[in-house]
């Protein structure tokens, strides 16, 4: 039997082997921020996340040429939701890399060191926080009076909130002190305490309504309340502790920083401490943890923070991360109960996933009933079996996953699960290829799953964001013939009558659904081609697409022209960074499908795709590619690649006609020959700083 790809170390995993595994990484992850930023409601383990998360670093660690324009090291949270006026962010919300061990908070610290070319044994200043377990927020202030605020979204573009934060005790509306800023953000964490969140479940069941499952997800959902005047009705709390943009600094490192937003007015946490090194830092972690059970509200770790604003920025950051700060979380906590069942769902693209429910059971104060087992293989390599007690975990604030089978208990007659070999949804058969992990339904157009998650997928948020069609109404609708295509979507007006006398529907309901329809007539080209559901098409890959081609028109008849292999636009298409090869086989597989190109065809009858605007360059080589050789003796090559990719440079590793500057330093090599060669301008170090501003 082949090894499933999720259990191969990455060490032993082939190059192809790695490619594949990165794309069902991107995929998986991509779905779980989804259900954890947008809507509050993720079904695995904050553990479960940070598994796929660092065994993606660890494959793109290995395989540097793999890494995917969807990958989740590009991504932060989740892109804001439908409801709320967009804010882009002036700098954006960074996410932290996480640690779980001690040695992992010792090679932090190392990395620092490296990066900085510092000797192996220089101090660093750190300052310890705790990780509050809430919904980041970002708070703008000019003229020392609150006049906007934001939550994180996708890291940079977030949902207005400005009425909702307004309403919190924690949240100045005016500065205090003679030295306010003109411009200042700060950044923070809203949560609620352990009592609010009793009280308001308390409520929720007084009012016959479903109780929140923990903190983090009620203090969610309640800043997020369309109508203010709920976010009020709840008590929620906040604490600050970051930067953003600013028209003058207020101190020079973070300790100072803390104290000086105390001054403003502003509720810090009063656990963080300022630690001469990473020995002191990992104390404070000891004993935090030791009294985390204690404390009015959640927390799932604590984050180190390189105390010095100078360097801090040196690090920068590498994609979505801050290279000078670690969050290191706390370990999982567990709990026994029994698998009464395990059910099997079908994707959209056919991929067929088995979910256990279990007997409802309390962990770290949460009530969770189900898990996602991932694969057949899973089920297998644990053995579990319906009716079987198992060990759940639980590390944060959702739906855990199953440890293992308490074997001992198991109930007699209790049989191996027996995965489907066809599709319990069309009775297809269910076909699983060779070193894949994953069993797919070969149905195709003719299973309803598919039909109806590609339709869903079609209106999600991120996609066409249509109002109004949720799951039921798209099956309901499907099931009777009203829906079969996405082009049908845009077709249902003409079935107003009918569906009015609809069992849940109205005049009025009907009326909001077509008005929602109507608004999505006109679409940015990069969310059109993430609608379309184009394997490994994921926002990021669409965006790429959407930059390079501009119009539907171009990118159609690019791709058509691109099914010759030889072509200049195939060549044109591989050459996108990041998209390599097997996506770009995916997309030309797309375009080959006759059906595909006819509801394009139709789709472009309905809706306006709009050409995709770059957005205005904010520096000199924003938009350009660089090269650097040779050694750099004001900062080492990490730093200087970081600093150009931060101004908004691509970074290349050779030279060709299409670079624009190499950065020449000592003992430069053939680089800088072939830029001669070539009639690339060449720069000094000195040349590069001056350009970029020192």
């Amino acid at each position: 039997m082949t090894k499933p790809l999720r259990d191969i170390a990455v060490e032993e995993l082939s190059k192809s082997q790695a490619e594949r595994e990165l794309e069902h990484l991107a995929k998986e992850i991509a779905h779980h921020d989804e259900l954890y930023y947008q809507k509050a409601a993720p079904e695995i383990s904050d553990a479960a996340y940070d598994e796929l998360v660092r065994r993606n670093a660890a494959i793109e660690e290995r395989f540097p040429v793999l890494v995917r324009p969807d990958s989740p090291r590009h991504r932060v949270g989740a892109p804001p939701a439908a409801g709320f006026a967009k804010v882009v962010h002036a700098k954006p919300m960074l996410s932290l890399t996480n640690a779980f061990a001690e040695s992992e908070a010792y090679e932090f610290i190392a990395r620092v060191r490296r990066f900085l070319g510092l000797a192996k044994d220089a101090a660093i200043e750190l300052v310890g926080e705790p990780k509050i377990d809430g919904l980041s927020v970002a708070a703008r202030y000019e003229g020392g009076s609150l006049v906007q605020a934001a939550t994180r979204g996708d890291g940079i573009t977030g949902e207005d909130i400005t009425r909702n934060l307004r309403t919190i005790e924690d949240v100045p509306e005016h500065l205090h002190g003679r030295h306010v800023p003109a411009v200042l953000e700060v950044r923070g964490e809203v949560y609620m305490t352990k009592a609010d969140f009793l009280r308001l479940n308390r409520q929720q069941e007084v009012g016959g309504k479903p109780p929140f499952a923990n903190p983090r997800n009620a203090a969610a959902g309640s800043l997020r309340q369309l109508d203010y005047r709920i976010t009020a009705s709840r008590r929620l709390s906040a604490f600050f502790y970051a930067e953003g943009e600013m028209s003058e600094p207020i101190a020079k490192t973070q300790w100072d920083y803390l104290a000086a937003l105390r001054r403003l007015g502003f509720a810090t946490n009063p656990l963080a401490r300022l630690c001469p090194s990473i020995e002191e830092a990992l104390a404070l972690y000891r004993k935090i943890a030791e009294e985390r059970a204690g404390l009015p509200y959640d927390i799932d770790g604590v984050v180190y923070k390189v105390n010095r604003f100078d360097l801090q920025e040196r690090l920068g950051m590498v994609s979505r991360a801050p290279r000078w700060a670690l969050a290191h979380k706390f370990p999982a906590e567990q709990a026994e109960t029994r698998l009464k069942k395990i059910i099997v769902q079908v994707g959209r693209t056919g991929a067929l996933t088995p979910v256990a429910e279990l007997e409802p059971v309390t962990v770290g104060g949460v009530v969770v009933s189900r898990a996602t087992l991932h694969n057949e293989d899973e089920i297998a390599r644990k053995d579990v079996r319906e009716g079987d007690s198992v060990i759940i975990q639980r590390a944060g604030d959702v739906i855990p996953q199953i440890v293992g089978v308490i074997a001992a208990k198991r109930p007699k007659g209790a049989k191996p699960y027996a995965f489907p070999h066809k599709c319990p949804a069309c009775g297809s058969l269910a076909l699983r290829e060779p070193g894949e992990v994953v069993r797919r339904c070969m149905g195709g157009l003719v299973c309803p799953a598919q039909a109806v998650e590609r339709l869903r997928h079609f209106v999600s948020r991120n996609a066409f964001d249509i109002e109004g069609l949720g799951r039921k109404h798209i099956e309901a609708f499907f099931a009777d013939g009203l829906l079969k295509s996405p082009v049908d979507i845009f077709k249902l007006h003409t079935r107003h009558r009918e569906i009015e006398t609809r069992e849940g529907w109205g005049r009025q309901s009907v009326d909001n659904l077509m008005r929602a329809i109507e608004e999505r007539r006109k679409i940015a080209l990069e969310r059109f081609i993430y609608a379309l559901g184009i394997p490994q098409v994921g926002e990021a890959t669409a965006r790429l697409l959407a930059k390079r081609y501009r119009t539907l028109a171009a990118w159609r008849h690019a791709m058509t022209a691109a099914q010759a292999r030889e072509s200049d636009a195939y060549l044109g298409l591989t050459s996108v960074e990041g998209i390599g090869p097997a996506v770009a086989e995916d997309i030309l597989g797309f375009f080959a499908e006759r059906h595909n190109r006819e509801v394009l065809e139709a789709l472009g009858r309905e809706v306006e795709v709009e050409p995709f605007v770059a957005p205005a360059a904010s520096s000199p080589i924003a938009g350009k590619t660089v090269v650097f050789t040779g050694s750099l003796e004001r900062m080492t090559r990490n730093e200087a690649k970081a600093r150009a990719e931060a101004l908004g440079a691509s970074v290349a590793g050779s030279v060709s006609k299409k670079t624009d500057f190499v950065v020449v330093g000592a003992d430069a090599g053939s680089k800088a020959a072939k830029a001669r060669e070539l009639g690339v301008r060449t720069l000094s170090e000195e040349e590069w700083l001056a350009l970029i501003g020192g």
